[in-house]
């Protein structure tokens, strides 16, 4: 029975501390594991490359997706109307992945997610081959990836703390987060490059994503089953979906962040759907000029996730959220008034870099402070946010068509800098009442 144990015994050892077991509440924390420590741990890795297999795959369809629609219909609403697919069905799907990520072994739903990725994409690239392809197949596909991502990033975010020590998770996010990152340089760019120079290259681009989905549907074989935290239920996943409701709302730490956090990628996100049009018709640079803005967000992402991998932010993670959603709304605003196309590069730097350390603190800080039973169920509300900023890239798009790119995107930036500093009062006085009581106590 040791032998079976030893295996996964790599993660286990600076979490048990932190269980309040006999003899071991005053234990002091091994200290959190560094990237490279993280990496050796062989189930992570595994999740860690098969998430890079799949992403790369998924960054690269973006540009083919936004190329494709606009395309097709040549508007900003038709491009927010591909996203606003995606995001209803986000809306809907992803409370219930988070719910089958609690529920069931996490293995299980990440397979049944990236069969979901690889069809639909394998399908619209089919449909683009033979010269078939429509607009509505586009929202269709994009339902059908929302489906996959609802069961895919819940499953993985929260499987993360079954694999490494509970105080090295935040490292391990920005790891995943990064992963992701690092794909939207290297797809992007290399997207761009294959539509613009090839005539299949849109096809070549989807059918590419759907094989890179299979591969890594492959590799989740070598993933461990994952295990459901908690004594078995014979509950109703609604009764499990409501019963995760009311613990976040009874947690004024959790609740806060959370709402930061979709509001943030609410009206903040959707700037990437417009980056199409802001390469075509503001810089008149097309797709090529659409893959280098889309690689400059990423290239600023990672290089502030390294640099996040490198430190703890344990006692200042509201201060990182604040400053860095003030930063990324500043920033739109740049990119709102750029009238040189490098000056638009600098300002997705920035976008990035902040976006990147603002969504990695806010999952690092919901994970650490969240049981674990809850794990999957708060994932799927962290990535409500996907679905809230699909649905507001519609009525952006609109807006954008009436009163212009530039405006739209201006009032993005300042409706992120509002959000972030709502938060940062709410922070504020619930740290001061937390104060008051600890010196009343």
């Amino acid at each position: 029975m040791k032998p079976p144990a030893r295996t996964r015994s790599s993660a286990q050892p600076a979490a048990l501390p932190s269980t309040g077991g006999v003899g071991l509440a005053r234990a002091e924390p091994a200290p959190p594991l560094g990237p490279w420590g993280i990496l050796r741990i062989r189930p992570f890795l595994v999740l860690y490359v098969s998430a890079a297999v799949v992403f790369l795959g998924v960054m690269a369809q973006t540009v083919a997706r936004g190329w494709l629609a606009f395309e097709l219909t040549g508007s900003n609403a038709a491009l927010g109307g591909v996203l606003l697919a995606f995001g209803v069905t986000m809306l809907v799907a992803t409370p219930w992945g988070g719910v089958a990520a609690d529920r069931l072994p996490k293995r299980l739903v990440l397979q049944v997610a990236l069969s979901l990725l690889a069809v639909s994409s394998a399908g619209v690239g089919l449909a683009v081959a033979v010269h078939v392809v429509e607009y509505w197949m586009l929202l269709v596909a994009s339902a059908l990836q929302a489906v996959g991502f609802a069961l895919f990033n819940p499953a993985r975010m929260a499987f993360l703390a079954e694999l490494v020590p509970r105080g090295s998770i935040p490292v391990a996010v920005s790891l995943l987060l990064v992963n992701a990152e690092v794909n939207r340089v290297v797809g992007p760019a290399i997207a761009g490059l294959v539509i613009g120079s090839l005539s299949f290259g849109t096809a070549a681009v989807f059918l590419a994503t759907g094989m890179l989905s299979s591969v890594g549907l492959l590799l989740t074989a070598a993933l461990p089953p994952g295990r459901r935290v908690g004594e078995a239920s014979d509950r109703s996943p609604l009764t499990e979906l409501a019963d995760g409701l009311r613990y976040v709302r009874r947690r004024p730490d959790l609740l806060a962040p959370l709402l930061c956090g979709l509001g943030v990628a609410l009206v903040g996100l959707p700037y990437l759907a417009f980056l199409p049009t802001v390469a075509s018709d503001l810089f008149g640079l097309g797709s090529a000029g659409y893959g280098i803005l889309s690689a400059a967000s990423a290239v600023g992402a990672v290089v502030t996730g390294l640099l996040l991998g490198r430190r703890s932010y344990r006692r200042s993670e509201t201060r990182v959220m604040i400053v860095a959603g003030a930063t990324c709304g500043v920033a739109l605003g740049a990119l709102a008034v750029a009238q040189l196309f490098a000056v638009a590069v600098g300002a997705l730097l920035v976008v990035g870099g902040a976006m990147l350390a603002f969504q990695t603190t806010d999952q690092s800080v919901l994970i650490a402070r969240s049981a674990m039973e809850y794990h999957g169920r708060i994932q799927g509300l962290i990535m409500l946010s996907w679905g809230a900023f699909g649905i507001a890239a519609l009525p952006l798009g609109v807006l954008a068509d009436a009163v212009g790119l530039r405006w739209t995107l201006g009032g993005m930036g300042l409706a992120v800098v509002l959000v972030t500093g709502v938060f940062a009062v709410v922070s504020r006085r619930g740290q001061a009442s937390s104060d008051r009581l600890r010196d009343l106590g």
